[in-house]
């Protein structure tokens, strides 16, 4: 159904820098982080109106061939894909975003089972998860240096963040069965409508270790644990090497283009 052979594993194992491994807790732990750090996260196909879909073969030649980033959709196909060709056990889900409040039902995020263990991986959140995070109610998971909690209530799983001021909710997920063509509806929204948060801006972010940088619109900011985030204007001229520092390498036609958004 999710088409996961025709995915070139070991183009996509290239991409992130990781040999190929037996399923195991800790190769679902590396493969997590490889993947983070070596795709980002970005929306600027979709900013320029050129955004190609979310087929795995799109996807692959986006964010392997041409070395691209992407969104939810596209980060948690691709590495859906390869984990189950490794040989994992993987569920896609659909989370509610920002849950406590008016949040869409529009994040794509997968469970794993490896070792009769399951966990959430979430390659495709932002900057946010860095690690998978065990599948247990209380289980918290250092993601680059912000603490993050999933706890259960029922069937729902709702994944939080460590703040100054409390556990705030980032999305919620349960084992509702998800089908293509519900990505496919969740994209279209998510690409098109006025409302998304990626239709009218550039969004582009990056974690490591101890960093997290998040350029939206013209504004970058850098956020350490434990210290105010900082913010500075990126003007016109500066965009294409701050998208590069970001690791998202445009043509000078998209740049201009982009400008102009």
């Amino acid at each position: 159904m999710w088409n996961i052979e025709s995915l070139d594993l070991d183009a996509y194992l290239a991409r992130i820098g990781h040999d190929r491994v037996a399923p195991s807790a800790e190769a679902l732990r590396s493969l997590h982080r490889a993947h983070v750090l070596a795709i980002p996260f970005e929306n600027i196909d979709v900013i320029l109106g050129t955004h190609p879909g979310i087929s795995l073969e799109a996807i692959q030649a986006k964010l392997v061939g041409r070395q691209r980033g992407g969104y939810c959709y596209e980060h948690a196909l691709l590495f859906g894909a390869a984990l189950e060709q490794l040989g994992f056990e993987v569920v896609r889900r659909v989370a509610r975003v920002q849950p406590h409040k008016a949040g869409p039902r529009t994040h794509a995020l997968l469970k794993v089972g490896v070792g009769g263990e399951e966990f959430l991986a979430d390659v495709g959140f932002g900057a946010g998860q860095l690690y998978p995070t065990p599948l247990k109610d209380g289980a918290v998971v250092d993601q680059a240096g912000w603490d993050h909690r999933l706890t259960q209530d029922g069937d729902v799983w709702t994944l939080s963040k460590q703040t100054p001021d409390g556990w705030i909710p980032q999305h919620a997920s349960n084992d509702e069965p998800v089908r293509p063509i519900d990505y496919e509806v969740y994209h279209h929204y998510v690409s098109t409508h006025p409302n998304s948060p990626f239709t009218g801006r550039p969004v582009v972010m990056r974690v490591a270790d101890g960093e997290v940088r998040r350029l939206v619109g013209n504004t970058l900011t850098t956020e350490h644990p434990h210290t105010p985030p900082t913010e500075r204007p990126v003007p016109p001229a500066d965009l294409p090497d701050v998208l590069a520092s970001l690791d998202v390498v445009l043509s000078d036609e998209e740049v201009d283009r982009l400008r102009l958004v």
